[in-house]
């Protein structure tokens, strides 16, 4: 084989492993960004899952409080005439309050380990309120109005709304991003 002929294999050789070298790079690179985008997923659809789950604690919650203030404001209403078997569902209704508070403090955990500050502390505010009118709106008080019952609980529903309106525009961002 003269010089030539071995000069154009060599040649031909170094272009093909060349052109082989970089298909595999490339290869690679595509396969490595799609792991990662598919890692990035994972951990953004995991991220919408807490704060469903958050969601779903307040609610319960909610609907908690709820019972228990209409159950309160009739005591109020009724006074001394108030049936006794209605104060045992509310001392049921203020246990199962009690116990959802627990979740309520869990969820808050899950929105600090997400690094949601604001969050956690809108939810915090929202309990504290629900705490204020249960210090204020308590079984058979007779000095206090309505106007007064209708303000305490407008203040808890309001911020209630502030914490689901942040909620919102944060799920809102993760989903557009997934």
């Amino acid at each position: 084989m003269d010089m030539q002929t071995f000069m154009q294999l060599t040649d031909t050789s170094l272009k093909i492993g060349l052109g082989a070298l970089i298909a595999a790079g490339v290869a690679w690179l595509i396969l490595w960004r799609s792991g990662h985008n598919q890692s990035g997923a994972l951990r953004e659809n995991r991220r919408l899952q807490i704060l469903e789950e958050v969601s779903a604690q307040v609610g319960t919650v909610t609907h908690i409080f709820a019972k228990y203030s209409s159950l309160v404001v009739e005591s109020i209403q009724f006074g001394d005439r108030w049936p006794t078997a209605r104060r045992q569902e509310l001392d049921a209704v203020n246990t199962e309050l009690v116990n959802e508070f627990r979740k309520l403090a869990d969820a808050e955990a899950k929105l600090l380990m997400l690094g949601e500050k604001n969050l956690e502390r809108s939810l915090r505010l929202y309990g504290a309120k629900i705490a204020v009118f249960r210090k204020q709106v308590y079984v058979c008080r007779k000095d206090i109005t309505h106007e007064q019952i209708a303000t305490l609980k407008l203040g808890v529903t309001q911020v209630r709304e502030q914490f689901y309106d942040m909620l919102s525009r944060k799920y809102d961002r993760l989903l557009a991003n997934a």
